[in-house]
């Protein structure tokens, strides 16, 4: 499955970059996230509660951060599995200066396996598209608030 797409954020690319490397702020946008935890130089264990269709349940990973370039790009790998299947992904976010907004553009791919891919892949699809757009809205409106205090 491949994703891809864009974002406009409501901070300088320094803000969304120092965001995106604050496992604390990463941790209250990410949907269903129970714990991100530090084990290593921008390594985390993660552990996250997520469902499709009927098929949910707890899953428990890493997640890296990779190619850093700052405050322009970064790469991610991630590897999850649980009960329901596994998730094994990369990606790529790349951040550019829109006057005093930032233009996010993020692509990847991603594999799943065991039950969760028996859902089929729209529903991945619209599952993964709704999971993007709740990240962007949570970390537009966190990101805002930071730039307002």
């Amino acid at each position: 499955m491949k994703i891809q797409g864009s974002q406009i954020l409501p901070a300088s690319p320094q803000q969304v970059w120092d965001f995106l490397d604050d496992p604390t702020k990463l941790a209250k946008i990410l949907p269903g996230c129970e714990r991100l935890d530090p084990i290593g130089p921008d390594k985390y264990k993660v552990a996250v509660k997520f469902a499709i269709a009927a098929i949910g349940g707890s899953f428990q990973g890493t997640v890296e951060l990779r190619d850093k370039k700052p405050p322009k790009s970064l790469g991610v790998m991630m590897e999850s599995k649980g009960p329901p299947g596994f998730v094994r992904g990369e990606g790529a976010v790349q951040l550019t200066a829109k006057g005093k907004q930032t233009e996010l553009k993020y692509s990847g791919e991603a594999q799943v396996g065991g039950m969760i891919a028996a859902v089929g892949q729209r529903m991945l699809d619209a599952a993964a598209r709704r999971v993007i757009e709740q990240i962007f809205t949570m970390m537009a409106s966190e990101l805002a608030k930071a730039g307002s205090e």
